[in-house]
């Protein structure tokens, strides 16, 4: 179990009751039905004024010597003059900077845990390359030590998705990063589930031996054939709906690329080279589903206007590649390169459980690249995107996060200072409106039951 020591406990039950968060979104297909429904219930909380801070909106707006109003698990107010009514906290932020919470689009913290121990290995179901049958969900071990340092680095939502072993390797799903005794219980509701697929290599390495894939043109066969195994499927499903005897038995693999196709499943697909973007691309287009994002994307830059153009997000890393020869073509100002386009949506995510704990820095090094690289400077207020309002929108939940605007959840971050300096700590972290997280108050520091009666510098 992950959970706030007592004195934050105590604190938390007679704080003011914060709102219940919005019942998960009707199913447009029955491909999106859920058994396994969240159960996440915001943690009390009071109404809270943050005073005279800098404060990135991630709308790409900077104001200076601003205020945050929070109540009942939402953002209030945003702006400067902010009164503060009867029965609200009010606090000092004069020299701090706030930005929306973190989120991180591609994490397998709790199906790969930290500490990495083998009978923790849960992130692959490496029986067949295509495995959408499987869900992230039912790996995540709530305990792993990983989310509590991802706190401390200001991330309040995250998306667990499998590895990248399979042509198609099953759901992922959007967490609340909050100590909980299940995953339903961190679950985001109403958050659409991601499709994980993986290009190039990793299938061909893993199944190269075992009857195939072995080449690029395999892959595609591949996903060619379960995606029109899919179509067929909802077909048959459809033409029988009204029968009396039905539409015959369920096939849980094919529910989910049917839920895809039938834009359900939001599509997230590992691929580091331009021309198999590329490929998938056409492949989406053959099959009528929509690509949410390419992860890793080393050469995403040589395409950067299509992907813009195409609706697309590139979520990738600030600088590693080089590791394997699909990744051998990738440069320091990849990110850089794809947000210049109009209608861009650039975005930093870790795939680590050590990156996911300095997302802010990550996307600083991304600054700096640029910077040298003579493209000028990117200001912090357009920078914070990647790692807060693009990531909601790759994740179909921009309508509830990933922004201080008025409405929102409440899920805020206080620096010490400019978040993208090397020196910068994140101080305070809220979610939905809740203090979960304070580097100066140590029973405000979730600690799991894994990592009981160990000390650990906060």
């Amino acid at each position: 179990m992950r959970h706030l020591t007592l004195a934050a406990a105590c604190l938390a039950i007679i704080g003011t009751v914060a709102c219940v968060a919005a019942p998960p979104a009707s199913a447009t297909s029955r491909f999106a039905d859920d058994p396994y429904p969240s159960t996440y219930k915001p943690l009390p909380s009071e109404p809270v004024l943050l005073r005279n801070a800098t404060v990135l909106t991630g709308t790409g707006q900077r104001l200076d010597g601003a205020d945050v109003l929070m109540r009942d698990g939402r953002i209030v107010q945003v702006g400067s003059g902010v009164q503060a009514e009867a029965g609200v906290r009010v606090v000092d932020a004069s020299g701090k900077w706030i930005t929306p919470g973190i989120i991180d689009v591609h994490s397998h913290l709790g199906v790969y845990p930290s500490p990495g121990v083998r009978a923790h290995s849960d992130g692959n179901e490496a029986i067949a390359p295509v495995t959408a049958n499987v869900w992230a969900e039912h790996s995540v071990w709530p305990q792993d030590p990983g989310f509590a340092a991802a706190l401390a680095g200001g991330v309040t939502t995250l998306q667990i998705l499998p590895g990248s072993a399979n042509l198609v390797g099953g759901r992922g799903v959007t967490l609340r990063n909050v100590p909980a005794t299940s995953t339903q219980a961190m679950k985001f509701p109403g958050a659409p589930w991601g499709l994980k697929m993986a290009c190039g290599e990793n299938p061909k390495r893993v199944y190269g031996g075992k009857g195939g894939p072995s080449t690029r043109m395999g892959n595609i066969a591949g996903y060619r054939a379960a995606f029109a195994d899919a179509a067929e499927y909802m077909k048959k499903r459809k033409e029988a709906a009204d029968k009396p005897e039905g539409a015959g038995k369920r096939d849980l693999k094919l529910d989910t690329l049917a839920g895809a196709i039938n834009g359900d499943i939001l599509v997230h697909i590992h691929c580091y080279r331009a021309d198999e973007m590329a490929t998938m691309i056409d492949l989406a287009k053959e099959f009528g589903f929509r690509i949410a994002a390419f992860h890793h994307g080393v050469e995403a830059y040589k395409l950067a206007d299509r992907l813009a153009a195409e609706g697309i997000c590139g979520a990738l890393w600030a600088d590693w590649w080089g590791f394997k020869m699909e990744a051998f073509d990738g440069i320091q100002e990849n990110i850089a390169l794809v947000d210049r386009p109009a209608n861009s949506c650039a975005i930093v995510h870790s795939d680590s459980d050590e990156g996911i704990q300095r997302l802010n820095q990550e996307a600083a090094k991304v600054m700096a690249n640029a910077r040298r690289a003579g493209m000028g400077d990117i200001p912090p207020e357009r920078a914070i995107r990647w790692v807060t309002g693009n990531a909601a929108k790759s994740l179909g939940i921009a309508e509830r996060t990933g922004t201080l605007e008025a409405g929102k959840m409440a899920d805020v971050v206080v620096w010490n200072q400019n978040p993208f300096s090397v020196y910068a700590k994140a101080e305070q972290v809220y979610i939905d409106g809740a203090r979960l997280y304070d580097r100066n108050d140590r029973s405000r520091q979730p600690v799991s039951d894994f990592m009981l009666g160990q000390e650990v510098m906060p």
